[in-house]
């Protein structure tokens, strides 16, 4: 007998640590994965928040199309490549889009209130089209790249 209730609490504890350490989102159709931000220096400006991805299990397309959080004044969809904002990143039917900080897109996190350190989390509101809002957590985290490639280093300051 008290192999079996041993036994079982390590399957409760074994469950909870998964599903303490399980990072993904949903917001209707849509399954965010691991939402995360860039450590950045105290006095910093600005910052920037990715998603490992975006998955449309749903028939219909979606767009990514605002998001907000309390520690920053704003959040602007930013390509990586040139830091222009854009108004809206699609979300195929069907498919995963990714929103790493090795790929196309980042979250601008303008007008930094505090700084953003490693390990922290952050509510990150993000805003579909179709899906409505969904605030999740981002851990604050550094990627796990070689180097540091320009889509990591802070977003410019956009006015």
């Amino acid at each position: 007998m008290r192999r079996r209730l041993h036994g079982a609490l390590l399957l409760l504890a074994v469950g909870l640590t998964q599903s303490a350490l399980a990072h993904d989102f949903r917001a209707g159709a849509l399954r965010i994965d691991h939402p995360y931000a860039t450590p950045s220096d105290a006095g910093a400006a600005d910052g920037a928040a990715y998603l490992r991805g975006v998955r449309n299990a749903g028939a219909q397309a979606d767009q990514l199309i605002g998001a907000s959080t309390p520690v920053a004044e704003r959040v602007v969809l930013q390509r990586q490549s040139d830091g222009a904002p854009v108004t809206a990143i699609e979300l195929a039917p069907g498919a995963e889009t990714p929103l790493r900080h090795d790929g196309l897109y980042r979250l601008a996190l303008i007008g930094l209130r505090q700084a953003l350190r490693d390990g922290e989390r952050v509510d990150l509101t993000l805003h579909f089209a179709r899906a409505g809002a969904v605030t999740v957590k981002a851990w604050v985290q550094t990627p796990r790249t070689r180097g540091t490639p320009a889509a990591v280093r802070p977003a410019p300051h956009i006015h």
